[in-house]
């Protein structure tokens, strides 16, 4: 037996000279390794959440067989397991619902399995995410492989990016300045190779994350998913882990404080998703970290933007990646980070990013010289949103950050539907859309609809953006002057649920409030007449789901998940 390996979690399974250990032993041969497979070595799970119906994540398969080189290389036994595969693009309602479930299955894969460490393969939007909490409560040695970003998009000669010119090109349509045909051939030209958006999306943004709270190599955010380097990161990150395991470094100990902050000051930096801030917040619950709603505010509410990147700017993955990718990023930002934070590579983020080098600075800027000087998250409160609402200054439009304006409701995304192409429509350019229903227990998950489309009669007398408030999410790939996880929602008596057609909002970003001009008397009649929510769902895991998940401004986990419960099982299986 290797070293202190009976010490170790696959020790309790493979290492004991009884009907239990014969058991456990035996069954695995089936799969052809031969008995010195057991002898004490660690066991490296791989978590997979490879899919055909996850289209950023179609190539996972292949690049668990890289992190498998590593690991024998090692002298680790490498055994990959399946995880629920959520694609953002496929999945409905929302893969914001399931989020929850996928770190469930995680975390009891995790913990039920003879395994030492582990390695999350994942990508699409919320896989990460969901992986990365289900593993924080289980605690073992971790490093995360993300899909990669795909190449740029092509389209009549110019790049376009993921989501970012779906948007675009789909109001261009509803206006009548592109034809179907057009749209189609954009289609075509939009997803040019497996990997995740390759704008500064959700699923960058939490790639980009990964490395600031340093569990991934550096690297993981941008190196394109066809990429050949990014085979060889995962080679090195099979490597790696089993290192870690000897070292006995789980993940609580990268995943501290001062890792949490790096990771909300770099998020600022790179423009990063909306939809980061209720990862985080989730992730940090698990480890037991405190992060709060206003940290992101307060911590990167004024770092300037660094990362020309759609939405937020002009260039896509691909281009961040030639220009230096996340370390060069960081490099120009050391002077914010906490540089001694540790990381899974053994080196510091101090020492990481040391030499890192910016090769095109039209694609990442300086402090000195950044491409707009607010990129971070700013928080709302007032009293439509008590307990805060979210909006991203760098995808706003700078002169609707201070606006008064006559709402527009629609109750579910339903109404939304039938009414935003009415002609007669009672909206101008100065209104403000608001959309009820869609938060994480009504919708139920949330979903990313908060960025809604402007209505055509706008579009065609040239207005461009809107202020919208919701208690939705919206895509990281979108833009607009768009104000987001409204909390409590609606479905819950949140106060955006008495917001009535024709009544005056008025937000003042700058100021970070948000305030419905409606006396509390007139509030609190609304409130005694509205009927409490009726909810259609009885069964399975969505039930489970609206009963236990919290709010949008504590990371819309499920109540009953928040902490952890470790590694160790007592009782054996047969």
């Amino acid at each position: 037996m290797e070293g202190n390996s009976r010490k170790r979690r696959s020790g309790h399974s493979y290492g004991k000279l009884d009907r239990d250990g014969f058991i456990h032993r035996s069954w695995m041969k089936a799969q052809g390794y031969p008995a010195d497979a057991f002898d004490g070595r660690p066991v490296i799970g791989i978590c997979n959440t490879w899919s055909e119906l996850t289209p950023c994540n179609s190539h996972l398969r292949e690049l668990a067989d890289y992190v498998k080189r590593g690991v024998w290389e090692a002298g680790g036994l490498p055994l990959e397991f399946p995880a629920m595969s959520l694609g953002e693009t496929q999945m409905r309602p929302t893969a914001m619902l399931f989020r929850n479930l996928l770190a469930m299955e995680v975390e009891e894969s995790i913990r039920g399995n003879p395994i030492d460490g582990v390695v999350l393969l994942g990508g699409c939007d919320k896989t990460t995410p969901g992986q990365l909490m289900g593993a924080a409560s289980v605690d073992l040695p971790t490093m995360v492989i993300s899909s990669g970003p795909m190449l740029n998009g092509k389209y009549r000669g110019r790049d376009i990016g993921s989501g970012t010119d779906v948007w675009k090109f789909s109001e261009a349509v509803r206006a009548g300045a592109m034809s179907p045909d057009e749209f189609f051939a954009a289609e075509s030209g939009m997803s040019r190779s497996r990997g995740t958006c390759n704008t500064m999306g959700s699923a960058s943004s939490f790639a980009a994350i990964t490395e600031a709270l340093g569990v991934a190599l550096k690297y993981n955010a941008t190196i394109p998913a066809v990429d050949a380097n990014r085979q060889a990161m995962a080679h090195a990150t099979g490597r790696r882990i089993v290192e870690l395991v000897r070292a006995d470094k789980r993940l609580s100990h990268f995943l501290t404080r001062a890792a949490f902050e790096n990771a909300v000051l770099v998020h600022a930096a790179i423009g990063g998703s909306t939809n980061s801030v209720i990862h985080l917040l989730a992730l940090a619950g698990r480890v037991g970290v405190p992060l709060t709603l206003d940290d992101f505010d307060r911590l990167g509410g004024a770092m300037p933007l660094l990362a020309n990147i759609m939405p937020s700017g002009e260039y896509l993955m691909e281009d961040l990646h030639y220009a230096g990718g996340m370390p060069a990023l960081m490099a120009a930002m050391a002077a914010h980070l906490n540089l001694d934070a540790e990381t899974v590579s053994g080196q510091t983020i101090g020492e990481q990013i040391a030499g890192a080098e910016i090769f095109n600075r039209d694609v990442i800027g300086t402090l000195d010289k950044p491409f707009k000087q607010a990129s971070g998250i700013w928080v709302l409160r007032g009293n439509i949103a008590p307990e805060g609402a979210i909006m991203k200054p760098s995808a706003a439009s700078p002169h609707l950050l201070s606006h008064r304006g006559r709402a527009v409701v629609f109750e579910t995304i339903e109404d939304f539907k039938a009414r935003v192409d009415d002609p007669a429509l009672e909206i101008d350019a100065s209104s403000i859309m608001v959309l009820k229903g869609c938060g994480p227990k009504g919708y139920p998950g949330m979903p990313e609809v908060g960025n809604m489309p402007i209505p055509p009669k706008l579009l065609a007398q040239g207005v461009t953006d809107m202020v919208r408030i919701s208690d939705a999410r919206m895509s990281g790939t979108a833009f607009g002057t768009v104000v987001l996880h409204v909390s409590p929602e609606t479905s819950v008596g949140g106060p955006l649920a008495l917001v009535e057609t024709g009544d005056e909002i008025v937000l003042d970003a700058e100021a970070r409030t948000l305030n419905l001009m409606v006396s509390d008397a007139e509030l609190a009649r609304r409130a005694a007449l509205r009927p409490p929510e009726a909810y259609d769902t009885t069964r399975g895991y969505v039930a489970l789901h609206r009963a236990h998940v919290m709010q949008a401004h504590l990371g819309a986990d499920l109540d009953f998940l928040v902490g952890s419960s470790g590694d160790e099982v007592r009782r054996e299986s047969h």
